[in-house]
């Protein structure tokens, strides 16, 4: 690993997937047909690395199989739902298939550019033709029409007139929507007309960067599915995702029509303590220091405003904002703000505290929860060595730490959608649950086993423990679960877990060429696969839980299972390791008492048939065009909500606060009122959750269930002393 001369701490990969019109750059500039002077060198130093075994968990040379993949990722990155190009275009395209992979090679990135030149020329004429048919008269909705939304596995459009006759289904589908949320004609017409013609401004605003990114992000998917290019904007976007701070103002910008608003001000941060900001305030010039230029940045991407409003802790910068209730051609207000580092406490680990009453196997618990959304760690900040920097397990810690004071029965650690993040942080969060012992082994491209241990004695929690996953834990969070699992230290429960079992580490591409900035970007390249202390990969298969959940996506749709090109499961030898527990005698007690319990649950009813419910739909592909059908359908789900409020008041539940807001508007994010968008995300974070409260309850019955029955509890736990000492 030293001698690679890459970040000292491994990454294990974060989902950051971008549409494209969210890449761009201000400008609108056109796409030239030969390649930079720097994309010339990116391109050559990523397939360096790419195709050596030194570097590459799995090295990929350039052969005809390579150059049809760069091309068929490419095509589904510019055009994946086949509705701006047509079979014609792609015809042309595919002249070039053969030798796309001598093209990054070489860095010769002419073909990618034309091809990504016609598809924003393509974009244009489709966003016309939509925008041209909202004066026609093609929206009467009594037929039986039907939009086939997911058109990914479809073949390509034969000509204009099939791509016409999409596009008119598409149009009438956004327009019934807001013709079903109670809007009038010339109010759908305005909004579909803003819609498009945002649409079209967003993609014309795409440039060479945008290009060249996605040209190389096909080719490091063609190695593997977690092997990414970040050019150096995205670098930066990648390094604040996992260090959880920025260097700013302290807000959460989003575009609306052609202007900058503050959707959410950060707690802490600059914005937030001059007072003089409001969610829905417009930003309509950025000024640097005290005296520099005003830019007036109405129009321009938000990368390129926020970029503008960014700076190092320290500096100032100037806003000219026009606050939210006046109109937009109001005199801006100017507001000067030093800028600081800010923490983003909304993505750290929070806690919470479920009282289960008493039951058929005893008295009542109180179970605490630990909600952790990611394995974030501010790399920099830890190594400074000045104490003061975010981490996973710091964080987990300190809780842990007041849930000791607050003597709780047992701790849920929910994994739920935390794709994985630091696998220093995962090693280390494992090591509060067991003492020392090895947690992961890590095996790189020439074959050698590395193991990676905590080291720290003692625990910070050495009670019950039980781990919440669905489909969406990934990477490093199936280390932890799979680490307790393996230990016998915790109860892990939900769904089986996404199947991500590789490693993945940043190289620095401007260390080569030794740049004074940041010109080349950053490879988040697949080195090592890991696996459990037992020799288990969690690779494709996942970690299979204790007690099972209903799958709430189908894993043949969403898993690293579905990937074309991922890495088998397989194992390798085990290594010596504590086993604390054996809770497989325990687990048909706990079922049962799990199948009584949610047979009596109404939530979790609720919540099996709004799944199932879902995956029905999703399975269709579809959307009906006949409006009585859809208002039907928008009927039966608003008596549904109102039913179940009244029910939920009958059995004394909370209400679900997002059954008033949960009527399709019609509308996307970037066109409601900011106070509208945010009052929908917060009513969503607040609804009840009765999986959660589910895997408390089975925690709290194996406590009991141990608490009661000695013998039990000798088997389950024959270590009596140390973390996992269950029984008090």
């Amino acid at each position: 690993m030293k001698a690679r001369q890459v970040l000292s701490t491994s990454v294990v990969a974060l989902a950051l997937a971008m549409p494209l019109a969210l890449m761009a750059r201000s400008g609108g500039d056109a796409i030239p047909a030969g390649p930079s002077t720097d994309h010339a060198t990116t391109s050559k130093l990523v397939y360096g690395l790419l195709s050596d075994s030194r570097y590459a968990y799995r090295p990929r040379g350039l052969d005809a199989s390579l150059s049809q993949d760069i091309f068929r990722r490419y095509l589904e990155a510019l055009d994946g739902n086949k509705l701006f190009l047509d079979a014609a275009d792609v015809a042309r395209f595919r002249r070039h298939e053969a030798t796309l992979g001598e093209a990054v090679r070489q860095g010769d990135t002419a073909v990618a550019m034309e091809m990504y030149a016609i598809y924003k020329q393509r974009v244009a004429e489709r966003v016309q033709y939509a925008r041209d048919l909202l004066g026609k008269d093609i929206f009467d909705f009594e037929g039986d029409e039907r939009w086939y939304y997911d058109r990914e596995d479809a073949e390509w459009a034969k000509d204009q007139a099939e791509l016409d006759a999409l596009w008119q289904k598409s149009v009438r589908n956004d327009w019934l929507r807001l013709k079903l949320a109670g809007k009038e004609p010339a109010e759908i017409r305005a909004t579909l007309d803003k819609r498009y013609a945002n649409m079209a401004t967003s993609v014309a605003q795409l440039n060479q960067e945008d290009a060249f990114q996605t040209f190389l992000n096909a080719y490091t998917a063609s190695i593997d599915p977690h092997t990414d290019y970040f050019n150096p904007r995205t670098a930066d976007l990648f390094t604040q995702s996992m260090s959880l701070s920025l260097e700013g103002i302290g807000a959460q910008l989003q575009k609306q029509d052609d202007v900058v608003v503050i959707r959410e001000l950060i707690p802490g941060g600059p914005a937030a303590g001059s007072g003089k900001f409001t969610p829905g305030d417009r930003i309509v010039g950025v000024g640097q220091g005290t005296s520099g230029p005003m830019e007036d940045v109405i129009g321009w991407r938000i990368d390129d405003v926020v970029d503008r409003i960014k700076g190092k802790a320290g500096s100032q910068v100037r806003l000219d904002v026009v606050p939210v209730e006046a109109l937009l051609d109001s005199e801006p207000v100017r507001i000067t703000l030093t800028r600081a580092k800010v923490r983003l406490e909304e993505q750290a680990a929070k806690s919470k505290v479920i009282d289960i009453p008493a039951g058929p196997t005893g008295d009542a618990r109180r179970i605490g929860v630990i909600e952790l959304p990611a394995f974030y760690q501010d790399f920099e900040g830890r190594r400074s060595r000045n104490g003061d920097y975010a981490s996973a397990t710091r964080d987990v810690a300190r809780i842990l730490g007041e849930f000791r004071g607050k003597g709780l029965d047992g701790v849920v650690l929910d994994l739920r959608n935390n794709g994985g993040g630091s696998l220093n942080e995962a090693v280390e969060l494992t090591g509060l649950f067991i003492d020392t012992g090895p947690v992961v082994q890590v095996r790189e491209s020439g074959g050698r086993v590395n193991v990676e241990s905590d080291r720290k004695a003692g625990v910070a929690w050495d009670g019950p423990l039980a781990v919440l996953v669905n489909r969406a834990s990934a990477s490093a969070s199936e280390i932890v679960a799979g680490a307790i699992q393996d230990y016998g230290r915790g109860l892990v429960i939900g769904e089986t877990t996404f199947g991500k079992g590789t490693v993945q580490n940043l190289f620095d591409l401007d260390r080569w060429p030794a740049n004074e900035g940041a010109r080349h970007g950053q490879v988040k390249m697949t080195i090592a696969q890991f696996f459990l202390p037992g020799g288990s990969s969690t690779q494709n298969k996942g970690v299979v839980p204790d007690i099972r959940f209903p799958a709430t996506v189908n894993g043949s749709e969403f898993g690293e299972s579905t990937y074309d090109n991922a890495l088998p499961w397989t194992r390798i030898s085990a290594v010596q390791h504590t086993r604390y527990g054996n809770f497989a005698p325990l687990l048909p007690r706990l079922g049962e008492l799990h199948s009584a319990r949610v047979a009596a649950d109404r939530e979790f009813q609720w919540w099996k048939e709004d799944v199932a419910e879902f995956r029905a739909e999703a399975d269709k592909e579809y959307i009906s065009l006949n409006e009585a059908e859809r208002r039907a359908e928008r009927d039966r789900q608003a008596a549904k909500r109102t039913q179940r409020q009244e029910e939920r008041k009958r059995l004394g539940l909370d209400l679900d606060p997002l059954a008033e807001l949960a009527d399709d508007d019609g509308l996307t994010a970037n066109e409601r009122d900011i106070a509208t968008d945010t009052a929908r995300e917060d009513a969503a974070e607040k609804r009840p959750d009765p999986l959660l409260r589910e895997s408390a309850a089975i925690l709290a019955d194996a406590v009991r269930l141990l608490d009661a029955d000695r013998k039990l509890s000798g088997v389950v736990l024959p270590e009596s002393t140390g973390p996992g000492r269950w029984a008090r």
